[in-house]
């Protein structure tokens, strides 16, 4: 089964090169399961009904995402619906949304777990406490097992590779929006990365118009973000992962989107 993870999707530029970049993407890598962040997708920072069926649309199976998921407060009620979009799993137990999915993918039970991680971030358990949890009561009920990891720090997200591997098919680190060159299968079959990149512009800093974020760190002055729309990527990774839930491969990808149609 072949599993592509798409990295955080900034805005509607975001939305539109993973719409175009799709059928190149389904083209070279043939997935069964498209998993997307989507944390970012409305107007760069939060979720909405109508951006996750932005993302739906593309070809998603799964969307998670992160810190930004309660921006909107009119996408509590659909968090608490959609079964496809799933939130940091050791958020509060009350708040809206779950944290893990299950859902149908290549002739096998694809879990997906959203974590967020604990140093620089706002959480209310332990981002490995939850996960061991989680994984405890899945037994029986996944053929496989695939992690987003929302996390601020690398030694965090090194970690969490490090005390899944060989129980999980991936963990996928999100939210800084930078790829990182460590991608690989870990010694028991884990796939990891620390980040794999996001998915909107790279004239920007992380998705911001340049002159705003620059203008933003210099003054240090309240400053108004707006999304950069030039020169669209699609940043992610595709595994493979094999009938005992583990991972054969792992190969990063970062595509630019085709040009806009005239």
């Amino acid at each position: 089964m072949r599993v592509l993870f798409i990295g955080d999707v900034v805005g509607g530029p975001g939305r539109r090169g993973l719409r175009d970049a799709m059928p190149g993407l389904r083209e070279r890598y043939a997935p069964d399961l498209t998993i997307v962040n989507g944390e970012n997708s409305a107007g760069g920072i939060g979720i909405t009904e109508r951006t996750a069926n932005d993302i739906f649309g593309a070809g998603a199976g799964v969307i998670t995402s992160g810190n930004h998921v309660y921006r909107h407060r009119e996408a509590y009620e659909f968090l608490d619906r959609e079964q496809r979009v799933v939130r940091p799993a050791n958020y509060p137990a009350g708040n809206p949304g779950r944290g893990h999915t299950v859902v149908e993918a290549g002739g096998m039970r694809v879990a997906v777990i959203n974590l967020s991680g604990a140093v620089g971030l706002r959480v209310a358990r332990s981002p490995f406490d939850t996960v061991d949890g989680i994984l405890e009561r899945l037994e029986g009920d996944a053929d496989a097992i695939v992690v987003d990891f929302h996390a601020e720090v690398t030694s965090e997200k090194v970690a969490m590779g490090w005390h899944l591997d060989g129980r999980v098919a991936a963990v996928f680190g999100t939210h800084t929006h930078v790829p990182t060159a460590d991608g690989r299968v870990l010694p028991k079959g884990t796939a990891f990365i620390c980040d794999v990149g996001m998915t909107g512009s790279r004239t920007s800093v992380l998705g911001v118009k340049p002159e705003q974020a620059l203008a933003s760190l210099i003054t240090q002055m309240p400053t108004r973000f707006e999304t950069a729309e030039e020169d669209i990527w699609v940043m992610g990774a595709l595994v493979e992962v094999n009938g005992r839930g583990l991972a054969d491969s792992f190969e990063q990808v970062m595509v630019p989107a085709p040009p806009a149609s005239p």
